[in-house]
């Protein structure tokens, strides 16, 4: 089950690293045409014993090969396929030069198994094997990456499967593991280091004056005013980036194959560094029927956004004999993954256009949900953002740090679990929002909350520095501390001016979308710009807890803290 072939069949003249054969000349089917059997054809591991090795490899994609750190030799890792009630022993061998780790993302287990080094556990030393081993206790679709320096960057990701250990309530004739995910022939060390001296250093699409986006020149002049430009909506960009499909490049057509009248379950995983995708398969609807793993009532819309370490599973149902597109564009329309769904392999859809590239709004600034064109409140005051004191304590919560690395305080902060997502507004067909989102069953926990712990996602752009509460972790932040078992409603509060994709390890909790009793049950949030969302904890899970911005080099920056759930096990209370 090791001696696994490199996903991409790209190691030209390397050794396997899990097997140490010398690579085949004839790439795999699987690598060819992408899968297309009843269940996923990429190199899948299983069983109650599972062997991991981390290392090196070369990577190609788009005619250059850069160095990736992969797992068994794969880019995306193997899929690790596991059944609900089984116990799971990983034996993961690091032959970096490198201390590693794997974080499982999403599952449930104990805090020493999570893969935090510094946190949950010390790390795996160079030359060493950690085994980790725990119950699987859950179903779903999950993933699992480094949690060590920026390795998830450079291929350290794969997907994970876990079958229900009864029916399973999603009927489907077939399943494809589309794992999204950027790569960069830039180390990720250099990227952090430009991004550090100048935060828009990747952005090639700033507005110029002869721009065409629908803004005023006094709008823009504002913007200029307040030293933001409305076009940074992504850190680092397709100028750098190339997006994958299961590790093909847009121009190398990753296809799925179908039978017309198939209902295909595409199980969708955002395993990308730094990059949120908006989904869509022109001329055929998707069914959501879960996120993050759990399910909810199936819900059809065109489109959805997908934010960094978040899954999707949809189901779609083609009729017709003919392929279609998966695009998955980023969020700044700087680039797309795009990949296939078609009867037969070699078959290909026409691949849309990039759309025009989305501008941050008032709204995003935390100016709540009013309509600022003309910078008028709609009593006929104008009003003057370019004197608005971007850092005014007085608006900051108590206890909160304001110096540097916070570059404004939202003055309006509202609720957004109802907005698509940046540029989707107006795109003329359905889009998922949080708030059509709708557990399948009613949340196990109906306590209301006993107290509310509010936390500001804070940063700025022009320093790159983030943070919570304007404080970054390696700043020696105190733990935010719950009793075990404890039920709290967690407020997080986006003064920032970039979406943020908050994960909280070892627990699911339940965003407050109107559903009352059905809450979506998730693991990570996109908190938009200038937004608010609320979710219920039950602090179930003794341990300590890593809970940080999924986006890489944000939580490299210091948008980190640890949650820590008392008392242990055997502790007194």
């Amino acid at each position: 089950m090791n001696d696994l072939i490199d996903r991409r069949g790209l190691l030209r003249g390397a050794s396997l690293l899990s097997g140490g054969l010398m690579l085949n000349a004839a790439l795999p089917a699987w690598a060819q045409s992408g899968t297309g059997g009843l269940k996923p054809d990429m190199p899948t591991l299983s069983g109650e014993d599972i062997a991991l090795k981390i290392g090196h490899s070369a990577f190609t994609v788009g005619g250059r090969t850069g160095h990736a750190i992969t797992v068994n030799g794969t880019l995306p890792a193997p899929l690790i396929r596991l059944r609900e009630g089984q116990n799971v022993r990983l034996a993961v061998t690091n032959t970096l030069d490198e201390d590693t780790s794997i974080h499982w993302h999403g599952l449930i287990l104990p805090f020493q198994m999570d893969g935090v080094p510094g946190v949950s556990f010390p790390g795996i030393r160079p030359r060493e094997t950690f085994t980790y081993e725990f119950p699987i206790k859950q179903s779903g679709t999950y993933w699992y990456h480094s949690h060590s320096g920026l390795q998830e960057q450079m291929g350290h990701y794969g997907p994970i499967i876990i079958d229900p250990a009864g029916a399973d309530p999603v009927a489907y004739d077939r399943e494809h593991v589309i794992v999204l995910s950027d790569w960069s022939f830039l180390h990720p060390h250099e990227i952090f280091r430009k991004l550090k001296a100048q935060g828009g250093y990747f952005n090639r699409q700033q507005q110029t004056l002869i721009d065409n986006a629908p803004m005023s020149a006094a709008d823009r002049a504002t913007w200029g005013r307040m030293r933001m430009d409305p076009t940074d909506i992504s850190d680092v960009t397709g100028t750098t980036y190339t997006y994958l499909i299961n590790g093909h490049g847009p121009g190398e057509n990753w296809t799925g194959l179908f039978r017309p009248g198939e209902r295909v379950r595409l199980r969708f995983i955002n395993a990308s560094a730094m990059t949120i995708f908006n989904v869509r398969i022109p001329g055929l609807p998707m069914t959501v029927v879960g996120s993050d793993g759990q399910y909810v009532r199936p819900v059809t819309v065109d489109e959805f956004q997908i934010t960094v370490a978040e899954t999707f599973d949809v189901i779609v149902a083609p009729t017709e004999d003919r392929a279609f597109t998966l695009v998955a564009e980023s969020v700044d329309r700087s680039g797309m993954a795009r990949g296939t769904l078609a009867p037969r392999a070699g078959m290909s859809a026409e691949v849309p256009p990039l759309r025009p590239r989305p501008t941050l709004t008032m709204k995003d600034m935390g100016m709540g949900g009013m309509d600022h064109s003309g910078m008028d409140h709609g009593d006929g005051a104008a009003m003057d953002h370019g004197s608005m004191k971007m850092r005014d304590k007085s608006k900051a919560p108590p206890g909160m740090t304001v110096g540097v690395g916070v570059e404004s305080i939202a003055s309006m902060p509202v609720d957004r679990t109802g907005d698509p997502g940046l540029g989707l507004e107006d795109v003329g067909h359905k889009v998922l929002t949080y708030r059509d989102l709708i557990s399948l069953t009613p949340n196990p926990d109906t306590r209301a909350p006993t107290r509310t712990v509010e936390l500001h996602l804070t940063g700025t752009m022009e320093r790159f520095m983030w943070s919570f509460d304007g404080e970054k972790y390696s700043e020696g932040t105190e733990p935010i501390r719950f009793e075990r078992n404890e039920r709290v409603r967690v407020r997080l509060v986006n003064d920032s001016m970039m979406a943020h994709p908050i994960h909280l390890h070892g627990h699911f909790f339940e965003v407050v979308n109107g559903h009352t009793g059905n809450h979506p049950v998730k693991h990570t949030v996109n908190v938009l710009p200038g937004g608010i969302v609320d979710f219920d904890l039950t602090a179930d899970a003794p341990g300590d807890w890593a809970f940080h911005c999924h986006l890489l080099l944000h939580m490299h920056a210091g948008m980190f803290r640890v949650v820590s759930v008392r008392p242990l096990e055997g502790e007194a209370a």
